[in-house]
């Protein structure tokens, strides 16, 4: 064997032993900051190191600042611990290292890509000729997707933003719910419609847009306008009426785009789809692979249902790049890169294995263990759960004020057995955990709530754990 490819044969065994490891490492990470800059900020040579020295080092000074993110017991985003074979056709995709812009480049995964796109438009049920393309996360997914309905809408009004920008443009106003993601505001920041300039409508208790306010407010503008509806609020994990969101913004000719981040795939359960009314009749859909597809990072879906608006906004040419003339997708054509990962074959690997009933299990039982989650946590006077538990995101509030439930948090935190985050909720300070890995058991969503009621009765004084 060519010793120069044995550093690959060492990266294998040390990602396995990572792997291996990860049930019993503590949740979150035991260095600081600063240690790990003493340990990683190595002087670089002018003559460069030994490959093998070099994955060996890293992979040791790295370790003590890695969490269990992709382990059984980690809940403080929503974060879908990547699947094995997820992982290996990550690990041929870095291999092959193919540019993902178009079937020239790369006949074999450009059809991949087609295929994962295929897939995903079946699984969530939305018509065969949706235009699909893959990006970063769900950040780029919303850019993509509200830069498709900036050219269908301002092209209605006459007007192309392709070839004359924004200055003289027909305004268009851009319409959301008090408790839209941050993300919806960036990507407006980025598509130059401006962050401060969306009209927000309230929100209910739940974080739900409160649908009935929303005529109201398109109406105060007669030009073009983008509502953005959420499948999943990031705290509570509610969804916004979308039935009566659709349909109002078919009411008022409004391009409705649905932020699906991780609550678009409730599509493919039998008992929870019904939070999803009426979300197939939007114009475009933003969701992300590496959240509950449980693939690697960098893996955004943007979905658009006329795929002519997505290709108006993304598409580029030049002399030395053939036409398309196929009917396989191009990446430059659906997404805002010219050179790209392919990200697609991680995912194509996840549906396989998982196949749709392994699909729908993931996320039933995620949503299951939160439920377990809550209910073991609600049985202490000490605990409140501040949402209904109707997807995978669980808020507790310990105690009366904000200092005791930011104690626990922390408590938490050191001690390693899972890993919550806090967040705020009507302003008030809570713990927020999200079940959204593979690997979650019944017996680790009881081990981690029993470490939070150690966790809070070692901050209030109060006795020993729970048992289960």
């Amino acid at each position: 064997m060519d010793p120069r490819y044995d550093v690959l044969e060492d990266a294998a065994r040390l990602a396995r032993a990572f792997v291996d490891g990860l049930d019993a490492r503590p949740a979150g990470a035991t260095a600081s900051v600063d240690e790990l800059r003493a340990r990683l900020a190595r002087p670089l040579t002018d003559a460069g190191e030994d490959p093998r020295t070099v994955i060996t080092d890293l992979a040791a000074d790295a370790e003590p600042g890695l969490t269990a993110s992709a382990g059984p017991r980690y809940f403080g985003f929503v974060t879908g611990g990547a699947l094995p074979a997820a992982v290996a056709a990550d690990w041929l995709t870095s291999a092959w290292d193919q540019n993902g812009g178009g079937a020239v480049t790369t006949p074999a995964l450009a059809v991949v890509e087609a295929v994962a796109a295929g897939w995903v438009r079946e699984l969530l049920g939305l018509p065969p000729a949706c235009g699909v393309g893959f990006v970063t996360g769900c950040q780029m997914a919303h850019v993509t997707c509200l830069a498709a309905a900036r050219h269908a809408v301002l092209a209605g009004a006459g007007w192309d933003v392709e070839a004359d920008g924004l200055q003289g443009a027909p305004a268009l106003r851009i319409v959301a719910g008090a408790h839209a993601h941050v993300t919806i505001a960036r990507a407006c920041r980025i598509l130059g419609l401006g962050a401060a300039r969306i009209r927000v409508v309230p929100a209910d208790g739940a974080g739900r847009m409160i649908a009935g306010e929303l005529g109201a407010a398109l109406q105060e503008h007669d030009g073009p306008q983008i509502v953005c509806a959420q499948a999943g609020e990031v705290n509570s994990g509610a969804f916004d009426p979308l039935a009566q969101i659709v349909a109002t913004c078919r009411e008022h000719g409004a391009w409705c785009h649905v932020d699906g981040a991780f609550g678009l795939w409730a599509a493919v359960s039998p008992s929870r789809r019904v939070l999803l009314d009426g979300f197939r009749d939007a114009d475009s859909w933003a969701t992300d692979g590496h959240k509950w597809l449980n693939v690697p990072y960098d893996c955004g879906i943007a979905i658009v249902a006329d795929p002519t608006t997505q290709r108006g906004a993304m598409a580029s040419s030049a002399d030395y790049i053939p036409s398309n003339d196929g009917d396989v997708p191009w990446g430059v054509e659906s997404t805002p890169e010219f050179s790209r990962r392919v990200r697609g074959v991680p995912l194509y690997a996840a549906l396989r294995t998982l196949g749709r009933d392994g699909v729908a299990d993931l996320v039933d039982r995620c949503c299951d263990h939160a439920q377990r989650i809550a209910a073991r946590l609600a049985e202490d006077d000490g605990v409140e759960i501040l949402n209904d538990v109707v997807l995978n995101q669980v808020l507790v509030r310990f105690g009366a004020g904000d200092d005791v439930t930011n104690a626990v948090i922390d408590r938490v935190q050191a001690d390693g057995t899972c890993w919550a985050g806090g967040s705020r909720w009507h302003d008030k300070a809570v713990m927020r955990i999200s079940v959204s890995g593979w690997q979650t058991t019944s017996a680790d969503a009881d081990r981690s709530a029993d470490a939070i009621l150690a966790a809070l009765r070692a901050v209030t004084g109060g006795g020993g754990p729970a048992t289960a």
